[in-house]
């Protein structure tokens, strides 16, 4: 498990691994952050996944930058077998155009299709969470087909609706809150990413695999009714 490590200030570690987003190197990362949070009663505190990266917390009081340095280079040349495997398959249904997508038909133009072959495109991949972040549990995710791949809008948007769908060169996720944000919106999801009352605030998980499904208009309002009445139970 190749890496480098780099001092992040006087309580954190860098760990940096091959300059790929790559769903192996992604395996590794999510590997190595999981042996980390196992022994934060060691000394080990916060970890911070990106695709190739993770920012690891410690307390400097309990372990020095050269012990973290050294546990972590003892984790790395452990059995690369153990690496983690995604944990599970999320479906998520989503109303695509019209005013819950209106960059749908610039996504088609961009790439010389209809509206309803960027729909199948995209509700007919699979896609790898990476990791959570920007805003409170959104989903950065990969694995979308290169047909419809466009660039970010020229200026963000000052607020986007919770539960959009966007796509941003390559990649797509989910807007969990109402935030600024210049992905290219083709949809929306009736399912709530964040909620701080739940048990666990995030839907999503590093290591997710996430499964688009068309629905409704109909469909949208009455799964929408349920989440607010917290009884919607999400299929996978």
């Amino acid at each position: 498990m190749n890496f480098t490590c780099k001092p992040a200030g006087d309580q954190a570690v860098l760990v940096e691994f091959e300059n790929i987003i790559a769903k192996d190197t992604n395996a590794r990362v999510r590997n190595l952050a999981s042996l980390v949070e196992k022994e934060t009663s060691t000394g080990f505190g916060e970890v911070i996944l990106g695709y190739r990266t993770l920012l690891i917390h410690y307390d400097p009081v309990r372990l020095s930058y050269e012990q973290v340095v050294k546990r972590l280079k003892q984790w790395g040349e452990m059995d690369h077998n153990s690496i983690s495997s995604a944990s599970r398959t999320v479906r998520v249904p989503v109303l695509y155009g019209g005013e819950w997508g209106p960059d749908l038909n610039d996504v088609a133009v961009h790439n010389n299709l209809s509206p309803e072959e960027v729909i199948s495109i995209h509700s007919g991949g699979e896609y790898l969470v990476y990791f959570l972040g920007f805003t409170p549990g959104y989903p950065f995710m990969g694995g979308m087909s290169e047909k419809i791949s466009t660039p970010r809008l020229p200026s963000p948007r000052v607020s986007i609706p919770a539960g959009s769908v966007g796509i941003a060169g390559n990649q797509t996720g989910i807007y969990p809150v109402k935030s600024p944000g210049g992905w290219r919106l083709i949809g929306r999801t009736p399912l709530k990413l964040y909620d701080p009352e739940r048990e666990k605030p995030f839907l999503f998980e590093s290591g997710d695999i996430v499964r688009f499904e068309v629905i409704t208009y109909e469909e949208f309002i009455e799964i929408e009714e349920q989440n607010e009445l917290s009884i919607f139970t999400l299929p996978g």
